[in-house]
């Protein structure tokens, strides 16, 4: 879907283990990392376009993770000029995106990355928490510093049961500001 300011809304996920350790995907064919995320069709809420996109892109199904929380506002970035396709209806500037905190609760063997048709990535590991800033595509890294910042901090949270360390050492953290 994309609305009357030309953005489509998506969702992204972040993905953690217990060590507080994100999941940080190969884009297939390309050397380019990131979060798992994906567009919200028609149909769905954001809640059911993230199930959907993870099992899509991780092959992760409800069981194996737990909703540890999601961004209260649409985070917004716009693409590059070079990356707007200008012959298609409606035009896309950019992305907004409601962001999810996940928790790995199932065997990292469940991750398999090709159950789509059209695997998304073809590569992934488990990188510290502020790691994904230092590679992520140059136009995201904003809306991933948001996201990651907001959510971050439910990893405090003693409920969680999730290791904060790798949330609480943002040793290189301000220069991806």
């Amino acid at each position: 879907m994309i609305d009357s300011k030309g953005y489509r809304s998506n969702v992204g996920i972040i993905l953690c283990n217990a060590k507080g350790h994100v999941f940080w995907a190969k884009r297939a064919r390309v050397n380019s990392w990131q979060f798992p995320q994906g567009g919200i069709e028609s149909h769905e809420s954001p809640e059911q376009a993230m199930y959907r996109e993870l099992y899509e892109e991780t092959g992760l199904e409800r069981q194996h993770i737990e909703v540890v929380g999601r961004t209260r506002y649409w985070f917004k970035y716009k693409l590059p000029d070079k990356y707007i396709r200008r012959n298609s209806h409606p035009l896309c500037v950019g992305q907004k995106q409601i962001w999810y905190l996940l928790k790995l609760v199932g065997e990292e063997t469940s991750v398999v990355l090709d159950k789509h048709s059209k695997p998304e990535f073809d590569d992934w590991q488990w990188v510290k928490f502020w790691e994904p800033l230092k590679s992520v595509v140059y136009f995201k890294r904003k809306v991933y510093r948001k996201a990651m910042m907001e959510l971050g901090s439910l990893l405090m949270l003693d409920v969680n049961d999730i290791d904060s360390a790798s949330y609480l050492s943002n040793d290189n953290m301000s220069e991806y500001q």
